[in-house]
């Protein structure tokens, strides 16, 4: 037996109502703030990721599922996230030049090669938003504010926004010589990762979960307590435009995001009681990475949600989980000529917008029936050689039991 690839998932009719039910909510919350949906390829030349999430990462270095193409020398990569590609696509499309705000949302699979575990797959599927052109704190509020009414709306009530700033580049450097001053001080305890962070990344070294580390970073000097005026303001700026909005957050100086283009306001929203991943969307500002991918020098601002979390968080907190419409009627059908006359009803009921079934397997009538039950039918309906003779049949109401009788040629369905 050919079994399914590790780390992939396969998603049967009564979980893919909850995908489509969020990727409803999220669209029309996108559409709400204005976005409008993009779709870019599920793959791109391996440069626009290396360039655009940073050759530091974990995702470009350990990740990304990268193969040779056929015709070219360069090697492809399926998409790891989706921001990269959608920078590209404004650039290449030269939407650059158009009137500011360009907001963008999209619903896409992903790609990691990751250790597959609860919440974390191979291939994950992500709800995201992209705005550019402009460095607005007002921007990065209307971000968030997007991903906290997805999650308001679909009622999670265990999700916290966790807020930082991590700087811009007049900034960094002093952060950059205080942090590198406090890791070099205990680079015993500090595993082989965190090692070659300092040299390439050392905001990396914030984010590892190694317990050894992770008691080194709650020492470390926080961003926060370096930032630059110009940063320092926007930061705070934000803080009261999101509590004048009714939008609660906690200042969490750990975060800084694993991907190398954020800068200045870095969030998550954390869910509680669904394990190690429990970040359900995460985000922030990439003021330079329009012009670190050719483009011009254009600030941006956006989030990554993961539908497989927030499944998770709503399993977990209990909430109400929508499931599969239920047929309207069943036909239940005794001879061929009733088969014939049930897919003819069934069809013209269909049409008219009605979901409705009739047998399709030959069973018997009380096989018939009992499948009715199983599917949650509203109605039955019960033909044999008499009905079709005469025209008419008897509707049951499968919730009190009451009969009516009517006439097939002209049936329709109560309202």
């Amino acid at each position: 037996m050919i079994q399914k690839i590790k780390g992939t998932m396969d998603i049967f009719p009564d979980e893919a109502v909850l995908f489509r039910y969020l990727e409803g909510v999220m669209r029309e919350e996108a559409e709400k703030y204005g976005f409008g949906e993009i779709r870019t390829p599920t793959f791109e030349w391996t440069d626009l990721f290396v360039r655009g999430v940073g050759d530091t990462t974990d995702v470009v270095q350990k990740e990304m599922y990268t193969f040779a193409d056929r015709d070219e020398e360069r090697t492809i990569t399926l998409r790891p996230e989706g921001t990269a590609s959608v920078a590209r696509a404004l650039i290449e499309s030269g939407k650059c030049g158009d009137a500011m705000p360009q907001k963008f949302y999209y619903i896409i699979n992903c790609f990691r090669h990751e250790k597959p575990q609860a919440g974390r797959s191979r291939e994950f599927f992500q709800f995201g938003t992209e705005m550019f052109g402009s460095e607005n704190p007002a921007a990065d509020a209307t971000a968030i504010a997007v991903a906290a009414a997805v999650l308001r709306r679909i009622g999670l009530k265990s999700v916290r926004l966790h807020l930082n700033s991590i700087g811009c580049k007049e900034c960094r450097p002093q952060y950059r010589a205080a942090l590198l001053s406090h890791f070099s001080a205990h680079k015993d305890r500090l595993c082989d990762t965190c090692l070659d962070r300092m040299e390439k990344n050392p905001l990396r070294l914030l984010d590892c979960k190694n317990p050894p580390c992770a008691e080194v970073a709650k020492e470390a000097p926080r961003t926060i307590d370096h930032l630059c005026p110009a940063c320092e303001a926007h930061f705070k700026t934000l803080c009261a435009t999101l509590e004048k909005m009714g939008i609660s957050y906690v200042v969490d100086p750990s975060i800084v995001r694993g991907l190398d283009y954020y800068t200045r306001t870095v969030f998550e929203f954390v869910a509680e009681g669904i394990g190690a991943q429990s970040t359900v969307c995460g985000g922030g500002r990439y003021d330079g990475l329009v012009a670190s991918l050719g483009g011009p020098e254009l600030p941006g601002i956006g989030f990554g949600m993961g539908i497989t979390r927030v499944i998770l968080a709503m399993k977990a907190e209990g909430v109400e989980i929508p499931v599969a419409p239920a047929p309207k009627l069943y036909i239940a059908a005794l001879g061929e000529a009733a088969a014939i006359e049930a897919m003819a009803i069934t069809e013209r009921l269909r049409r008219e917008g009605q979901y409705v079934e009739c047998d399709v397997v030959g069973r018997s009538l009380k096989a018939q029936m009992k499948y009715a039950n199983k599917l949650n039918a509203a109605y039955t309906l019960i033909l044999g050689d008499s009905e079709v003779e005469s025209g008419r049949a008897q509707l049951r109401n499968m919730q009190d039991g009451t009969q009516t009788e009517v006439t097939l040629a002209d049936f329709t369905l109560p309202a």
